[in-house]
Order: structure tokens, then C-alpha cells, then sequence
């Protein structure tokens, strides 16, 4: 049975962010199968969870797991990449507990206590920055996010300059710094309608489908050159392209969400093209997973990483890409906006692109972080159905709500005469919300799947295992 351990002491804390990562997960999946009780039996846990407060605890989940998947993985991925440890390992644990305490708080309070009544307690009369979409947090918990990211950047940053620069570290530097910046126009909340939605999407568009791409193009990109052995000039020209056309087209593409806000009409030319080119990284980055793994030089003995990173390129194009692309045109999205289809694109491509990402790293790095080569056979072997039965069940979710936001269109939207009030529409699609909710458990019973693969005693045994040691030493 063979043993290792992290190559800098300081990687450690990364699996403090990585347990608490899927521990915010779970309660994420936990609220968003409440929301979907509550679509179907509209007085589920009311008045003690109101819809609109597990909404709000459901994306926020979203953002803060995912966030500490990121820093995380960074905390793990820099100091190898730089060939030496991290700038202050004090830092990076101080900043864990800060925002973890910060997170927690902020979720008591949007279950405890009216949104309004926050607000009031929080200081938002002072600077008004409540009130929007996934930006609900109150004025100290985004002041608190301001500095936690602050430090951690800087922690990231002085290891990054101390030691080796590579195409990965730096590329995960800048969307990580894009990433911060972008966040500080959440303070910013005009009285204009207008430029409130295009700040607003300054956020959310340039995270997601921006600043984030450069963070998943890097960890994906870490993982090839630990489970491939290819030559990291080859992985490099590919990050250098596939980066190149998330920014072109992420940052142009903000203009699909500019259609109908008052914005000129030459953003329905603009962000129908290159919102049309946005599938393209995507696309390259399946190409590029696949050919990385057709041109590996060794069988790496963690095999479960190799499955959520070949994974997460083919299921982030399906859902970011090509469901991102059915409605993306401004003659479509006339239509479609806001109605399930932008559901089912919002949770596959998700999943598919920062989920999978996240996990895929949390897989390669926490056996390296409990001394261990790789997970015992039997343990990869729970893993990989974990990730069959959670994508599966994502995918059951993506077409479920797929065929609701159809049937919402032809039977709200698209009539012009006699058209069916919103309330009588989501009475015909209770089928769909049904489907939903089986899709839903699934991926509840494929992500505890998942977490029971951490108590499947054993590490990787060489002699039984009959692969090539040496992959761990690349």
C-alpha cells in the first residue's frame, strides 16, 4: 500500500476549504429540493421557510461553496506550481474561519429574520446594496467578503512572486483577480432601472461566464498535467486559446442580457453574435480534455479525478454551450427569458462547468492531503458512480425543466390573443416539476454517494493495483 504526502506543509489548508466546500454543497442541494416541494405543495415548511428566503439561502449556498472550492483549490495548486510554500499559512487558516463564520451568519439571518428587517438592522440605509439577485447579502457580509478576498489574493499573489511562474498560476491569478474586482460593482446600486440590471450584470455575467472561465480553464489544466503526464507546453498553447475566446466572448457576450433593459439596440447585434460564439472555449475545452487523456504517457492511479475533469468539459459544454446557445439569440430570448429554459441552462451549465471543476480537484488533491497516493479501488469505484448518478440526475433535471420553460412559452408567452396567466401556466406544468424532483433526489443520492467515497477505508495499492507509481511523481 503506498503512502505520500503534500509536497509544500502549507497545502494543508486547503482541506479545510475543501470540507467545508462540500458541506455548504450538501445544505445547497438540501434547500434547492425544498424549493422544489414548494413549487409543488406551496405551503411546504411556511411560514418557518418562506420560498423566498430558501431561495435566497439555495444561490447564496451556490456562490459561497464554490468560492471556497476556488480558494481552496488555489491554496493547494500555487504552491506547487511555484515550487514553494505559501506566503502565510496563518493568513489563509485566520481568513477561513472569518469567512466561514461570516457565511454562516449571514445564512441565520436570511432564516431569522425578514429581509426587511435585515436590511434595517444591517445598515443598508446607509449604502443600499440589498434587494438583487444573488447579491442579497447584507452590507457587512459584503464588506467581510471585500476582505477576506483581499487577503487571500494577497496571499496568492506574494507565493506566485516568490516562486516559479507558470501559464496555470498566473492564468488562475488573473481570474481570480477579475473575480474580486468584478464583485465591487455589488456596491454600486443606482435608482436608475437601467444602469442598476447592467451593473448588476457586471457581477453576475462577467463572473460566470467571464473571470470564472479562467479559473476553471487553470484547475482543469492542473489536473490534465497531474493525471496525463503530458507536456505542459502542449496544455499551455491550448489554456492560451481556450482563455483568449472566454474573454472575447464573455465580455462581448455581456450583451445578451442587455436586450430588453433600455439599453441601444445595437446590443441585440452585438450580444446575439458573440453570445453565439460563447459555446466555442467551451467546446475546446472538451476537445482539449480528450486529447490530453488520448495522449497521456501514464495511467495515473487516481482514475475518479481524471472521470470529473474529462467530466466537466463535456457536460460544462452541453450546459453552458449548447443549452446557453438555445435561447441566446435576441429574436429567442425575446421569448424564453426568464422562464424554465433559463433554469435548466442556469443549473446543467453550472454544475457541468464549477461543480464538476471543484470536485475534480477536491478528487486529485484530498487523498494527496490524507497521505495517500490515490483512494483505494473500491473508494474510486463509489466516486465514479457518484458522478454518474449526480450528472444523470442533473441532466433529468436539466430536461424536465427544458420541457417546462417550452410548454411555459407556447402557453404564456407566445399567444397573442388569450394568452395563460402565469399562476394557470405553472398549474400545466406540474408534470415537468414532478420529473424535477426526481432528478433532484437523485443528485442528493449520488452526491452522499460521493461523500461516503471519504470513509472507504484503504489507499491505493500498488501491488493489487498493477499501475505505474511513478505517475504520482511528475
Amino acid at each position: 500500500m503506498q503512502v505520500t504526502s503534500v509536497k509544500y506543509a502549507s497545502q494543508s489548508v486547503a482541506k479545510y476549504y475543501f470540507v467545508a466546500a462540500l458541506a455548504l454543497f450538501t445544505a445547497q442541494i438540501v434547500f434547492g429540493l425544498t424549493l422544489g416541494l414548494q413549487y409543488l405543495l406551496g405551503d411546504f415548511l411556511f411560514p418557518y421557510i418562506p420560498f423566498n428566503q430558501a431561495r435566497m439561502v439555495h444561490t447564496n449556498l451556490l456562490i459561497v461553496w464554490l468560492l471556497f472550492g476556488f480558494m481552496g483549490s488555489a491554496y493547494y495548486l500555487v504552491p506547487e506550481e511555484s515550487e514553494t510554500e505559501l506566503y502565510s499559512p496563518k493568513l489563509a487558516l485566520a481568513l477561513f474561519w472569518i469567512f466561514l463564520a461570516a457565511g454562516a451568519l449571514t445564512i441565520v439571518g436570511y432564516l431569522a429574520v425578514p429581509y426587511a428587517k435585515l436590511a434595517e438592522l444591517t445598515g443598508n440605509d446607509l449604502l443600499q446594496t440589498m434587494g438583487r439577485e444573488f447579491l442579497e447579502q447584507p452590507l457587512p457580509t459584503k464588506l467581510g467578503i471585500v476582505i477576506v478576498a483581499l487577503g487571500f489574493l494577497f496571499n496568492i499573489s506574494m507565493t506566485v512572486l516568490k516562486g516559479r511562474k507558470t501559464s496555470i498560476s498566473l492564468v488562475l491569478l488573473l481570474g481570480l483577480w477579475g473575480l474580486a474586482l468584478m464583485f465591487l460593482f455589488s456596491f454600486v446600486n443606482p435608482h436608475n432601472l437601467v444602469r442598476d440590471k447592467m451593473y448588476w450584470w457586471f457581477v453576475v455575467h462577467l463572473w460566470v461566464e467571464g473571470t470564472w472561465e479562467l479559473i476553471l480553464g487553470s484547475l482543469l489544466a492542473f489536473v490534465l498535467v497531474k493525471t496525463t503526464g503530458v507536456d505542459r507546453e502542449v496544455i499551455d498553447k491550448w489554456l492560451y486559446v481556450i482563455i483568449a475566446m472566454a474573454l472575447i466572448t464573455g465580455i462581448l457576450g455581456t450583451g445578451h442580457h442587455f436586450f430588453f433593459i433600455g439599453m441601444p439596440g445595437y446590443w441585440q447585434w452585438v450580444g446575439s453574435v458573440f453570445s453565439a460564439m460563447e459555446p466555442i472555449p467551451f467546446f475546446m475545452m472538451t476537445v482539449f480534455a480528450f486529447n490530453m487523456v488520448q495522449r497521456r504517457r501514464r495511467e495515473h492511479p487516481n482514475q475518479a479525478a481524471l472521470l470529473w475533469a474529462v467530466g466537466c468539459s463535456v457536460v460544462g459544454f452541453l450546459g453552458a454551450g449548447l443549452w446557453g446557445f438555445i435561447h441566446t439569440l435576441s429574436p429567442v430570448n425575446y421569448y424564453t427569458h426568464g422562464t424554465q429554459i433559463t433554469a435548466a441552462h442556469g443549473h446543467l451549465a453550472f454544475y457541468g462547468a464549477y461543480v464538476l471543476v471543484v470536485i475534480a480537484m477536491i478528487s486529485y488533491a484530498m487523498p494527496v492531503l490524507r497521505g495517500r497516493v490515490a483512494n483505494s479501488r473500491g473508494a474510486q469505484n463509489l466516486e465514479m458512480w457518484s458522478f454518474w448518478i449526480m450528472t444523470i440526475g442533473m441532466g433529468v433535471m436539466a430536461l424536465a425543466l427544458t420541457g417546462a420553460g417550452i410548454l411555459q412559452v407556447w402557453l404564456q408567452r407566445m399567444p397573442t390573443t388569450g394568452a395563460m396567466s402565469f399562476m394557470d401556466t405553472q398549474d400545466q406544468l406540474r408534470f415537468f416539476y414532478w420529473l424535477r424532483m426526481a432528478g433532484g433526489v437523485g443528485f442528493l443520492v449520488g452526491l452522499l454517494a460521493y461523500l461516503g467515497s471519504f470513509f472507504v477505508g484503504g489507499a491505493w495499492d500498488e501491488a493489487t493495483d498493477g499501475n505505474n507509481l511513478k505517475a504520482q511523481r511528475a
